[in-house]
C-alpha cells in the first residue's frame, strides 16, 4: 500500500492554499486589494469592532485605496453610498480621492456628499489629516460652494443640525458668496454674524417667531431644533406629521412617550407612512434597523398598529431576497464574535443590534422566500435549529439570534450536509469569517473549501455564498466560478446574490458588479 500520506485524495492538491491568517488565529484566503477595498467599504463603520480597533479599519482603507486604480476607489465610494447606504466609509473614499485624482473627485462628489451629513462628515475627515491633507484645498472648497449653491435657503436651514462640525462651521470655511439678500442673511443667521431679520427665509422667520411665542402652527423644521421647548401632544404630533420616514423609524417610543398615537388620526398616518414602499426605498433603510424599532417598540406603548406595519415595512425592505429554484441551504453563525454590535463600538453611537441579530434576520428572509430553504447555525459545532418559513420574519429572526455563543467554526455546518449527503443547489453562509476552531497550517487549504469540495461532488451545479457582515479582507473560501464573497447590511447585498444565483454576474463576481459602475 502507497504512503497515504504522501498519496491522499486527489482533493487536496487541487485546492487553493491559504495566505493569511485572520484576526482570530485560523488560516485564510486573502482578498484581492479591489475587493478587500469594496469588503471595508460595504461593512466599517469605522468603529472598534470585536477583532480590530477604529484605527486599524482606517489605516487598511487608506493603504488599500492607495493599491487600487483611482476609478474603482470612485466607484467603490459610489457603490457604498447609492448601493450599501453607508455614510462615514464613502465621505472617506470621497476625502482620499481628493488627493489622488481631483478630476475624478469633482466627478464623483455629488454622487456621494448629497445631504448636509455628509458634507460635514467628508470636511471632518479632510481636516482630520488622515488622508493626506488637513486644508480643504481649492478643488474641495469649489465643490463645497458648489454644494451649497446647489440647495434651497430652507434645505440649508434644515441641514444646520449637528455638529463638529456644524453646517456654520463649513460654512466660515469656504466663504460662500450669497446669491441673494435672504441667503446672505441666512448665513448671517447661521454663524452668527449681524443680518437683517426681515431678511432671513418666511421658514427661519417662522421658527424664530415660534421660539418667542409659541402660539400659531408649529414650524416645519427638524425635530432637534424644537424639543428643548414645552410642548404638548398637539405639538408633538405636529412634529410627526412633518417628519421623515427615518425619522419616525427612530422616533416611536418618543412619539408613544409624548401621547402622539393618542391624537385621533395619528396612529393610521404614521403605519400608512412606515408601511409605504416609496417611502421605505426612499429612505435607503437597512433591513436591520426596521429590526432594532420592532424589537424596542415590544414592551411599549406604541400602538400594535404600528407594530403591523414594521412587519410589513420589513417585507418591502427585503424585497430583493432571491428566490432559488432548488434546495437552498442557509448556515448562521451564531459564534461568541457575532455577539459584537453590527456597526462596533464607539461612544455615544454603539446600536445594539449585534451581527448575529443580522445574520439572523437575512437567515430568516432567504427562508421566507424560498419554499425549499432550511437554516443550519453553527458555533464550534453545528446547531440545526427549527423555524417555521411563514412566520414572519421579525419573529424567525428572533429565534435564530438565540442559539449559540461558543467559538467558529465555519467548516461544521458544511460537514453537517455532507453527512447528510444532503442535496443543495444553493449554499449561503452568513458570518464574520473568523474562522479559528478548524484552523490547520497556513499553506493548506482551509477545512471550509474541503467540506465544499465534497459537497460540490455530490451536487455539480451547486453555488455557494459567503456573506460577510463585518470589515475583514480574507475569507475562508476563496474566489472563484461557483463561489461568491460579498460584504454587507444593506438590501443590495440580495440583489447580488441573486444575480448569482442565476449566472448573471460577469467576471469578478462583486467586484464586478461594482466595476460596472458608470462615472
Amino acid at each position: 500500500m502507497a504512503n497515504k500520506n504522501l498519496f491522499q485524495s486527489f482533493i487536496g492538491p487541487l485546492l487553493p492554499k491559504t495566505n493569511v491568517v485572520n484576526e482570530a488565529g485560523g488560516n485564510a484566503y486573502a482578498l484581492g486589494p479591489e475587493h478587500a477595498l469594496a469588503q471595508l467599504a460595504a461593512t466599517g463603520c469605522l468603529s472598534t469592532t470585536y477583532y480590530a480597533t477604529d484605527e486599524t479599519q482606517l489605516t487598511r482603507v487608506v493603504e488599500l485605496a492607495s493599491k487600487v486604480d483611482p476609478r474603482f476607489l470612485a466607484k467603490v465610494a459610489i457603490y457604498a453610498r447609492e448601493h450599501g447606504h453607508m455614510k462615514d466609509m464613502p465621505a472617506l473614499l470621497v476625502a482620499i480621492l481628493s488627493v489622488r485624482d481631483p478630476a475624478l473627485f469633482a466627478l464623483v462628489f455629488d454622487r456621494v456628499i448629497d445631504n448636509a451629513k455628509m458634507l460635514r462628515t467628508f470636511v471632518q475627515v479632510v481636516r482630520s489629516g488622515q488622508v493626506g491633507r488637513k486644508s480643504l484645498g481649492t478643488r474641495p472648497k469649489k465643490k463645497i460652494l458648489g454644494w451649497l449653491e446647489k440647495q434651497s435657503d430652507e434645505a440649508l436651514f434644515r441641514g444646520s443640525v449637528g455638529d463638529a462640525p456644524s453646517l456654520a462651521d463649513v460654512v466660515k470655511m469656504v466663504h460662500p458668496k450669497p446669491s441673494s439678500a435672504s441667503r446672505r442673511a441666512l448665513y448671517g443667521y447661521l454663524i452668527g454674524k449681524d443680518h437683517v431679520a426681515t431678511d432671513l427665509p418666511a421658514l427661519v422667520q417662522h421658527f424664530e417667531a415660534y421660539k418667542h411665542d409659541a402660539a400659531g402652527a408649529l414650524p416645519d423644521v427638524p425635530f432637534q431644533l424644537l424639543t428643548s421647548l414645552s410642548l404638548g401632544a398637539a405639538e408633538w404630533a405636529a412634529i410627526a406629521k412633518n417628519a421623515s420616514w427615518q425619522t419616525t423609524r427612530m422616533n416611536l417610543n418618543t412619539f408613544a412617550r409624548h401621547g402622539v398615537f393618542e391624537v385621533p388620526g395619528m396612529t393610521e398616518l404614521l403605519a400608512a407612512r412606515l408601511r409605504d414602499p416609496q417611502a421605505i426605498a426612499k429612505a435607503r433603510v437597512f433591513p436591520y434597523q426596521l429590526l432594532v424599532a420592532y424589537l424596542a417598540t415590544r414592551e411599549t406603548g406604541v400602538p400594535a398598529a404600528i407594530v403591523e406595519a414594521l412587519h410589513d415595512a420589513m417585507e418591502h425592505a427585503t424585497h430583493n431576497v432571491p428566490v432559488v429554484a432548488g434546495k437552498v441551504w442557509v448556515l448562521v453563525d451564531v459564534s461568541g464574535s457575532m455577539s459584537a454590535p453590527i456597526t462596533g463600538h464607539r461612544k455615544g453611537a454603539t446600536t445594539a443590534v449585534r451581527c448575529v441579530d443580522v445574520a439572523s434576520l437575512f437567515a430568516a428572509t432567504l427562508l421566507r422566500q424560498n419554499a425549499e430553504a432550511e437554516v443550519v447555525c453553527f458555533d464550534t459545532e453545528p446547531k440545526p435549529v427549527r423555524v417555521e418559513r411563514r412566520d414572519s420574519v421579525m419573529t424567525n429572526a428572533r429565534v435564530l439570534a438565540a442559539v449559540g455563543g461558543g467559538g467558529t467554526n465555519t467548516s461544521a455546518a458544511l460537514a453537517h450536509l455532507n453527512a447528510r449527503r444532503a442535496a443543495a443547489d444553493l449554499v449561503v453562509y452568513v458570518s464574520d469569517n473568523e474562522s479559528w476552531m478548524d484552523a490547520g497550517p497556513l499553506g493548506k487549504h482551509t477545512a471550509t473549501m474541503a467540506e465544499w469540495t465534497k459537497l460540490k461532488a455530490r451536487n455539480p451545479g451547486s453555488k455557494l455564498v459567503c456573506i460577510d457582515l463585518v470589515p475583514n479582507t480574507h475569507t475562508q473560501a476563496a474566489e472563484r466560478e461557483d463561489i461568491l464573497n460579498v460584504g454587507g447590511f444593506s438590501d443590495e447585498v440580495f440583489r447580488v446574490v441573486s444575480a448569482f444565483a442565476a449566472g448573471g454576474l460577469t467576471q469578478g463576481h462583486w467586484v464586478g458588479v461594482i466595476d460596472a459602475i458608470t462615472l
